[in-house]
């Protein structure tokens, strides 16, 4: 699976932007999906995740009530909906891939379960 991601730029606090991923390659069928980000000089940290069927998700505490993932699978792609952006959001936002019964693992939201990984597409947030 290859995962391109886009949407990302620059934004004013308050402000939305909405994030894509599209894969190609192998089917798209059973894996569960996330977003993460990496701000400059810290570590990797999980954003969103949303399972095959779309009916379950999950967010990091620092996004919830802003931050909205959902997917189409007819169109290969999963989305990110953020809104009320603040600067602390300004980070290179990642997709990722990984089997669908790994969602439900607790470890899921270290990143290390994930197979596959897009090339990121940056987000600044200016205050």
């Amino acid at each position: 699976v290859q995962l391109q991601a886009c949407g990302g730029g620059l934004v004013q606090a308050g402000g939305s932007l909405r994030l894509s991923c599209a894969a190609s390659g192998r089917t798209f069928g059973g894996y569960a999906m996330a977003w993460f980000r990496q701000a400059p000089g810290k570590e990797r940290e999980f954003v969103a995740a949303i399972t095959w069927s779309g009916s379950s998700t999950k967010y990091a505490n620092s996004v919830k009530g802003r931050f909205t993932i959902f997917r189409d699978n007819g169109l290969n792609t999963v989305y990110l909906q953020m809104i009320s952006l603040k600067p602390d959001d300004t980070a290179i936002y990642y997709c990722a891939a990984t089997q669908g019964g790994n969602y439900y693992r607790d470890d899921f939201s270290t990143g290390n379960l994930m197979q596959y990984w897009g090339e990121g597409t940056l987000v600044t947030v200016s205050s």
